[in-house]
């Protein structure tokens, strides 16, 4: 199985990319938004998409979208191939396209929405929290895009704070925080250990 930054020449999947998004959306009973394959040919010619393949064959997808001047990216339109579902591929995918997504924009916080379980717990686990609606982009454009998911109306009724999906955010800023905390700490106790060898040695000394 190869997964890579998708181009120009993946072109030719854009069709079987919207097919498998759609059937996967009936199967589950769940609201998606539609893409067309001149939307996905997009996302190929921008190299803003990873794909996977087996060989020729067509295995899983998924793409990034930019919002806000570039503030916040967005992985979506995550999708196996039936054939090769089960066998931990989404995961890959998933962890593919966010570290490109990092890579290529290293500022930007990271968010989906989204009603799959198994989505969420991948999320989690690459350093997503849940949030608010209030708390993603709110760019217009974004919302358009829900406009072909039949949940549409709650988020309407809303006025865009819920909906079925949870939105989940990576906020690269906290996480720097975070770390350059725990290193704080972790120096301390270096600083401590230190000390304390030095008094220990210095007792030695004296006897």
């Amino acid at each position: 199985m190869n997964i890579v930054v998708a181009t120009k020449l993946h072109f030719k999947y854009a069709q079987i990319i919207c097919d498998t998004i759609a059937d996967s959306a009936k199967v589950r009973g769940t609201g998606i938004a539609k893409r067309t394959p001149e939307y996905i040919r997009k996302k190929l010619e921008n190299g803003n998409a990873v794909i996977a393949l087996d060989g020729e064959k067509f295995a899983g997808f998924c793409y990034i979208e930019v919002w806000g001047h570039a503030k916040y990216v967005a992985n979506s339109g995550l999708i196996v191939h039936p054939d090769y579902r089960g066998k931990g591929l989404a995961k890959s995918i998933k962890q593919k396209i966010f570290k490109f997504s990092q890579e290529k924009f290293p500022e930007a916080k990271i968010f989906g929405i989204t009603t799959g379980l198994p989505v969420m717990k991948i999320n989690y686990e690459l350093g997503y929290k849940p949030v608010t609606f209030s708390e993603l982009t709110d760019d217009p454009e974004f919302w358009k895009g829900c406009q072909t998911c039949k949940n549409f109306d709650v988020l309407t009724r809303t006025e865009q704070k819920m909906c079925l999906c949870t939105g989940m955010l990576y906020d690269p800023s906290t996480i720097a925080k975070k770390k350059k905390k725990l290193n704080g700490k972790a120096f301390k106790r270096l600083k401590s250990i230190k000390e304390q060898l030095f008094l220990k040695k210095k007792k030695v000394a004296k006897n």
